[in-house]
């Protein structure tokens, strides 16, 4: 058996579509179709039903996917393991919110490619919620994100990149005198309160009976950042990384108590690529405290 054609199998399923799958690996989707029924010959038995452009796994594929995966994983950490080097081979698997890919991590990676150029590096880019969820399941090496409210389990390393304080975040002409009168005056931009800040966001304004004009409620700091800027209101964000470019606001400092968001990397602790995550961690730190 070609663990490609089951990697391809996987990739199909997961995606629910083989041209989906196609894009994902860089092939054709003859190609991909071809690696299908080579592996069901292999199998014998069918693992793909067709419905159009859609695909779902048949009895026998369902059966099989949870096995491909933890066997595709294994196959992983054994190209890991064999190698002379004093680090695993790569690549590892690391995932990151959007605010960390674009704030904590293009120094990294920097120093990551002038110290390590052979170990390739693979970014899976999510809220902090699935990030967190693939970095228990195996599914990533580890992940740079916000730490979530309630504690890390003992099989997983926390290591601390940043703390963002929250901050009123306003267009770049405006000037704030009182930022709790202009959250009472302004049109309000809600960050998403499903997520660690927009929650703490939204319990700082209930500690003070605050009741903004709430004009919109969304997920992605950059992106309220963005609205704001245009003039569309104003936003409580933690005092997020930025690397570049960003969009023209100010930030202002609210009055204590405030909440302060935690980002950081986790990772599991007995993992074949942990040494991996613990020397890319090292640059993050060495970066955060050079700053």
């Amino acid at each position: 058996m070609d663990s490609r054609f089951l990697q391809t199998y996987v990739h199909v399923v997961e995606l629910g579509s083989i041209a989906q799958a196609a894009r994902h690996q860089g092939l054709t989707p003859a190609t991909v179709q071809q690696r299908l029924r080579a592996l069901e010959a292999d199998m014998g038995s069918a693992l793909i039903a067709r419905s159009g452009r859609t695909v779902k796994p048949t009895a026998a594929g369902t059966r099989i996917l949870e096995r491909a995966r933890n066997l595709l994983r294994d196959l992983r950490d054994l190209r890991s393991a064999a190698t002379e080097s004093d680090l695993p081979a790569g690549p590892l698997r690391l995932g990151a919110t959007p605010t960390a890919l674009t704030g904590i991590m293009p120094p990294v990676l920097r120093a990551w490619a002038a110290r390590h150029p052979h170990i390739e590096i693979y970014i899976e880019p999510a809220p902090t919620t699935l990030l967190y969820g693939k970095v228990l399941a195996g599914e990533l090496d580890g992940a740079l994100l916000v730490h979530p409210l309630f504690a890390i389990p003992k099989s997983c390393v926390w290591r601390d990149l940043r703390r963002e304080p929250l901050v009123l975040v306003t267009p770049a002409d405006m000037i704030v005198r009182d930022p709790l009168a202009v959250i009472r005056r302004e049109p309000y931009i809600r960050y998403d309160r499903s997520v660690v800040g927009g929650r703490m966001a939204d319990d700082y304004l209930r500690a003070r009976d605050l009741r903004p004009q709430v004009r919109f409620e969304l997920d992605g700091i950059d992106s309220i950042a963005k609205l704001v800027s245009e003039g569309l209101g104003v936003a409580l964000l933690p005092d997020w990384a930025t690397t570049g470019v960003s969009a023209p606001v100010k930030r202002w400092p609210l009055p204590a108590p405030c909440p302060v968001r935690t980002v950081g990397a986790i990772w599991p602790r007995s993992g074949v690529r942990s040494e991996l995550m613990r020397v890319f961690v090292a640059l993050a730190e060495s970066d955060t405290a050079a700053r």
